[in-house]
């Protein structure tokens, strides 16, 4: 049967080749596995258009294919295993090591199937393998198998240098943090002086600012005591200046009043006013009297010329306090 690759298949051909095949071979493994399809005439077209496509990335395989030969040209790998007497080992190393050693070596994703071996690797030393690359391209390279327990032996000395190089890691770094602690602290000793300083010298401006205000204070004092002082005297002189004027003119007025009081006592004119009133208003009453005594024809009652006499002894005392008075202001204006 007839089939197109889609992929290189070892021992068949690579991507695009026309390969025949048993039937068998093609229906169960080939075509599940995608590795190739039917040789059909739709396929066999579709094929003649993707020629130019399948012949770049083949040239593209073939080119990275002389890489890696070139990159395992004389390449030795060394394989740790279980040696025992006489070189003979444990076991056996197998293709998928060798695969496993390229990959982790220089990263190459090698199929175990495409390594061939000369024979099967049982003892210690140097034995050659074949990988086969892409198509025709191969390498050889050597299998170097050691005693694993060299690789142990070196690698408890690596492991001994390497605890040895943590050590004085460490110890470095504990020589590094106590340096750096011891210049935390001296840098921090440092602060606190300078703390305790601020603090000392905020003290002292407190006590200057304290001493300050308690200087003002005293000259406040000492300025209100002389104000209170002079507000005293001045007070005290304004004091005994206005009451001695009060006094002055208390006396003044005094003297006036007695004064007049002696002018109108010594005026003739008033004193012959009052003494006229007098013998006016006695007269009268004189005259009321006797008609209280006596009714007259009319059958005037004693009460009512008691009452009449009253009135006209009223109006008569009334004449004589308004002569008095006229008299005494008269005298006041003229001693005015």
């Amino acid at each position: 049967m007839k089939v197109i690759l889609l992929q290189e298949i070892k021992g068949q051909g690579g991507e695009g080749d026309l390969v025949e095949v048993k039937r068998g071979y093609a229906v169960n493994y080939l075509f599940p596995q995608k590795l190739a399809i039917e040789a059909s005439r739709g396929n066999l077209k579709q094929l003649e258009l993707r020629k130019h496509n399948i012949a770049k990335r083949e040239a593209l395989r073939l080119d990275s294919a002389d890489k890696i030969q070139a990159a395992l040209a004389d390449k030795v790998l060394t394989i740790p295993a279980r040696v025992g007497e006489e070189g003979q080992l444990f076991g056996s190393v197998t293709t998928q090591q060798i695969a496993d050693r390229l990959n982790e070596e220089l990263g190459l994703e090698v199929d175990r199937k495409k390594i061939d071996l000369f024979a099967p690797i049982k003892t210690a030393g140097e034995h050659s393998a074949t990988v086969t690359i892409y198509r025709d391209i191969k390498a050889v390279v050597t299998i170097n198998v050691v005693d694993e327990r060299e690789g142990n032996e070196e690698a408890e000395e690596l492991a001994e240098e390497a605890a040895e190089l943590a050590e004085e890691a460490v110890e470095l770094e504990a020589a590094t943090e106590l340096a750096e602690l011891v210049e935390e602290a001296e840098e921090l000793a440092e602060a606190v002086e300078l703390a305790e300083e601020a603090a000392e010298l905020a003290e002292a401006v407190e006590l200057a600012e304290e001493a300050a205000e308690l200087a003002e204070a005293v000259e406040e004092a000492e300025a209100l005591e002389e104000a209170v002082s002079v507000s005293v005297a001045v007070a005290a002189d304004r004091v005994d200046a206005e009451e001695l004027e009060e006094a002055s003119e208390a006396l003044g007025l005094a003297d006036s009043i007695k004064m007049t009081v002696e002018a109108y006592e010594a005026d003739e004119k008033v004193s012959k006013i009052v003494e006229e009133s007098n013998e006016a208003m006695k007269a009268i009453a004189d005259k009321l009297a006797a008609a209280a005594d006596a009714e007259d024809d009319e059958g005037t009652s004693a009460g009512a010329l008691a009452d009449a006499a009253a009135e006209v002894f009223q109006e008569a005392e009334s004449v004589v306090d308004t002569a008095t008075a006229a008299a005494l202001a008269d005298a006041l204006d003229d001693e005015q």
